[in-house]
């Protein structure tokens, strides 16, 4: 055999050596187990990154996967025992398998050593003794594992003798004829070979990444974040999301007409509705990046009619967004712990809630998140400096507007800070902007900030698993054009003051969710105040029937129960009990908020009994057109409403 043959024979073999089974205590995985690992370059057995591990489940025929972080950890829970087939990928090196057997309530170790694919560089092809020279190193290392197992064996045979010496030199001795011979005893069992120390695994538990901002820990249980832990399908340039959300929701006003308002979540009483459907995902090649989710479903109507914007200029704008919640794309700099620049439509999370549903304890938010902004269109440059900390600046055309209202467009920026796993801050500051629709000099200025703290984590306990607790601050103001921050004589206060607590609690290993909270809002002019759809009404046209002038006043508070059960990561069944209340008419009652006849087209104006548009926003002139001050229409509004509500909520 030629050295070439044996090259050829030995490398492969030593490349695809992998360390599996080293089996790991999983926390609070009695039903899942998991798999975890390191990937590292064969040849100088550095970490290799963004390596692609799939596991496949040899019974059920599913795969899950994850990929390797920036020193080469990969890490997969929550995996149904059984069989597995795992593999191991990345574009320039030959990929490697290994088959294991995952069991329940444990992780187990698999690490894979990836050898460079593609011909041998020219540097290589010099001389025959430099192509010898790596059979001769495969050799040389070989003898020497031989040699260090022998000496292993050796010593083990070492420590047993002076033992078996002890016990013999301790027999105490005794008289009389000598004791007859006893049979040689039967040959004890080989020893089990021991691996060699160079190539036993690294600790069990792979190092955190913290390179990677946020990385270092996990942070799935914040409100306003997705708790997927793996996804179900990811390739090297694309990451997909799905998301679909379906309700059944409850008002005991029971208005006739089934419309609710006041809300961002509950919109239809007493019907199954589709709120989201949602598919879109993550593109990612090399330093660019870019993400879009499509959007239809209650929210590609209800989301628009709250953007004021569209009513300035020309081309519809409501209907070029409709369906987009979200549509960026920018550059990654390898900047500190990273750098980004995008430009597009972004979700925001002033108000601590997210956007999405399936991402929050609860899914009515309190008023703080409700009436403040949950998109912003412009460019948005995200800066870490460490792994803990982001610092993000927006410049964008206004405070959720899909264009600009007025001369200034508006500036802000958003600090993260995660200095442990179990706590959260988050400031949002916005300001600049005028955002008003045809009110030239009026500005607006807005802070939300939040905390967010897991004061108990006990995954394993089929009790209480884990327990936080959420609470956010808002204060803001407009000025100018007639309106003033504090009152006074340059015009009545415009402000708006409000806050949220929530608390939740995991049971029985994260398998359930408790939430209770609620908040507050005192909104000064009710600028942000949501329009009920009263005849049709939006933030453009506005109507007579619920004003937004200065000095209109609008304090409300309201308080949830929320249920949640989790069965797998990707699901989420609830069941929510809600009661809101406002010191002025404001909720839907069961004479309703649509005109006898339906919506008559002029939602700014006032409406006849007989269905008719009155012409006009004057309550007087309105009664003389509709024939006399009872001829006049009018919603039915409440200061209360309670709802009870259920549904399910799927994220892939």
């Amino acid at each position: 055999m030629t050295r070439n043959s044996v090259f050829s024979a030995v490398v492969p073999a030593c490349i695809a050596l992998q360390l599996a089974t080293l089996p790991i205590p999983a926390i609070g995985q009695d039903l899942f187990g998991g798999l975890s690992g390191v990937t590292r370059d064969s040849a100088n057995m550095q970490p290799v990154p963004e390596v692609r591990i799939t596991a496949h489940n040899i019974n059920s025929g599913t795969d899950l996967t994850a990929i390797s972080g920036s020193n080469g950890t990969f890490t997969m829970a929550r995996l149904e025992p059984g069989l597995y087939q795992v593999a191991a990928a990345r574009s320039g090196f030959i990929s490697s398998t290994a088959k294991v057997e995952v069991a329940a309530s444990g992780t187990n170790r698999v690490d894979f050593l990836l050898a460079a694919s593609g011909p041998l560089s020219s540097a290589a092809k010099v001389s025959p003794a430099a192509i010898d020279a790596p059979a001769s190193a495969v050799m040389e290392e070989l003898e020497a594992l031989k040699t260090r197992i022998e000496q292993l064996e050796a010593a083990l045979k070492a420590r047993e003798a002076p033992a078996q010496s002890v016990a013999a030199a301790t027999t105490p001795a005794t008289s009389g004829p000598a004791p007859a011979p006893q049979p040689a005893p039967a040959a004890s069992a080989p020893a089990t070979p021991t691996i060699p120390e160079a190539l036993q695994a690294p600790d069990a538990s792979p190092s955190p990444d913290n390179v990677t901002p946020f990385a270092y820990g996990d942070f799935t249980w914040l409100n306003g974040s997705p708790r997927n832990k793996d996804t179900v399908l990811d390739t090297k340039y694309f990451t997909p999301e799905v998301r679909i959300d379906t309700h059944f929701m409850e008002d005991f006003n029971q208005p006739r007409d089934h419309s609710m308002g006041g809300s961002t979540e509950s919109f239809r009483s007493g019907e199954f509705q589709l709120e989201q459907i949602s598919v879109g995902g993550d593109f990612h090649w090399e330093n660019v990046r870019g993400r879009v989710l499509y959007m239809d479903g209650l929210f590609a109507t209800t989301t628009p009619r709250n953007d004021a914007s569209a009513g300035v200029g020309q081309w519809d704008l409501r209907d070029a967004y409709r369906y987009v919640s979200e549509a960026w794309g920018g550059y990654h700099f390898n900047v500190n712990h990273g750098l980004n620049i995008d430009a597009g439509i972004f979700v925001s999370y002033i108000g601590l809630f997210s956007y999405y549903n399936f991402d929050n304890w609860t899914y009515q938010p309190s008023y703080v998140s409700s009436n403040t902004p949950w998109f912003f269109n412009g460019l948005r440059i995200q800066w870490f400096p460490t792994n803990k900390l982001k610092i993000e600046p927006w410049i964008i055309n206004g405070w959720q507007s899909y264009a600009k209202y007025n001369g200034h467009r508006g500036l802000g920026g958003q600090i993260l800070y995660r200095p442990h796993e179990w706590l959260s801050l988050v400031f949002n500051n916005y300001g600049n902007g005028t955002d008003d629709l045809g009110i030239q000099g009026r500005s607006r200025i807005h802070t939300d900030d939040s905390v967010e703290v897991r004061y108990l984590n006990n995954p394993g306990n089929t009790g209480i698993s884990k327990m936080a607790f959420s609470f956010t601050a808002d204060a803001g103001c407009e000025y100018g054009a007639g309106v003033t921050c504090h009152g006074g004589k340059a015009g009545p206060k415009q402000s708006f003051v409000g806050w949220m607590l929530y608390n939740r609690i995991w049971f029985h290993r994260d398998l359930f969710g408790l939430t209770l909270g609620g908040g507050m809002m005192n909104n000064q002019g009710r600028y942000l105040t949501l329009l009920p759809p009263i005849n049709g009404a939006d933030a453009v046209s506005g109507t007579p029937y619920f004003t937004e002038n200065p000095g209109d006043k609008a304090h409300m508070w309201d308080s949830t129960i929320t249920l949640h059960y989790m069965p797998k990561q990707y699901i989420t069944w609830w069941l929510e009990g809600a009661y809101r209340h406002s010191d002025v008419p404001y909720w839907t009652g069961r004479g309703g908020i649509t005109p006898p006849g339906g919506n008559n087209g002029s939602p700014a104006d006032y409406a006849c009994m007989s269905g008719a548009s009155a012409g006009t926003g004057n309550l007087a002139a309105a009664q003389a057109a509709c024939g006399g001050a009872s001829s006049v229409w009018f919603p039915d509004l409440r200061r209360g409403q309670a709802t009870i509500s259920a549904g399910v909520m799927v994220k892939f």
